[in-house]
């Protein structure tokens, strides 16, 4: 399984621009940037304006590492993005401008979606995310949960199933 650091896209590549701009998933309808504007806009009408910039930044590192996974990726001609939160932390990681509570919102917004997928899939690393989720207030898990559903309003609607 490729992880974020794996996989390094240049901004002129295919692979970033695809993703960007046209294709993502079968889970959203848009490609990162029309997504992002629809997670950011879900954050206002829900009234968590401090959600806001994690809403505008946290798929930033997602173009960096697109890349094809598996044969459902070349047949439907679309993209997987492993652990990309990780890569869009690394991302504003030194951004002075970016609160620390942002920065964390980034870092572990798939948190939740990672530990149940994990938990069928890869018990080692459900063990190590679910480590993490351990170590966060309750007050941020509540968020990153509230969070997480600010980013799936922004997918639209599924393409296929």
């Amino acid at each position: 399984m490729h992880s974020s650091s794996d996989i390094n896209n240049s901004i002129f590549s295919y692979a970033f621009w695809d993703s960007l701009l046209f294709t993502q998933n079968k889970w959203h309808q848009h490609g990162v940037f029309i997504h992002t504007l629809r997670v950011t806009y879900e954050c206002v009408k829900a009234g968590k304006w401090h959600f806001v910039p994690a809403g505008l930044l946290h798929d930033i590192g997602k173009p960096l590492t697109a890349f094809k996974k598996d044969e459902e990726d070349l047949i439907y001609h679309e993209w997987s993005f492993t652990d990309h939160e990780e890569r869009s932390y690394q991302v504003i990681k030194n951004c002075s401008f970016v609160s620390e509570y942002t920065k964390k919102l980034v870092r572990y917004h798939y948190l939740i979606r990672d530990i149940k997928k994990s938990k069928k899939e890869d018990l080692e690393r459900y063990a190590q995310k679910q480590a993490i989720w351990e170590t966060l207030d309750d007050s941020m898990k509540e968020d990153l949960m509230n969070f997480l559903a600010c980013d799936d309003a922004g997918k639209g609607k599924k393409r296929r199933e």
